[in-house]
């Protein structure tokens, strides 16, 4: 059972790796628009960059976030089971 989930990360690994022509070609139009407003002394760029930081930054929040309300639980159950094996004399009578 572990191979196959090690497999399936190799596939898509290989995939991600070999099929990276498209990523390349993306907004091509933006990318001119924004070069040539930085050459005529335009602050349009500096404005792009930090708008695709904050796009690019919101899933990893939406993520973290959801797993800290995913593995709270289980965190706290050990942190109480190692509290109370190291700790006995403070547990409640």
């Amino acid at each position: 059972m572990k191979n196959k989930g090690i497999h399936s990360f190799f596939a898509m690994l290989l995939l991600l790796l070999f099929n990276n022509t498209s990523i390349f070609a993306q907004c091509a139009m933006c990318k001119s628009s924004v070069e040539s407003d930085l050459a005529a002394g335009g602050s349009i760029g500096e404005g792009l960059n930090t708008g695709i930081l904050y796009l690019m930054a919101i899933p990893y929040v939406i993520l973290m976030v959801g797993a800290y309300f995913f593995f709270k639980k289980p965190i706290d159950a050990r942190i109480k089971v190692w509290r109370d094996k190291h700790f006995p004399a403070k547990q409640a009578n």
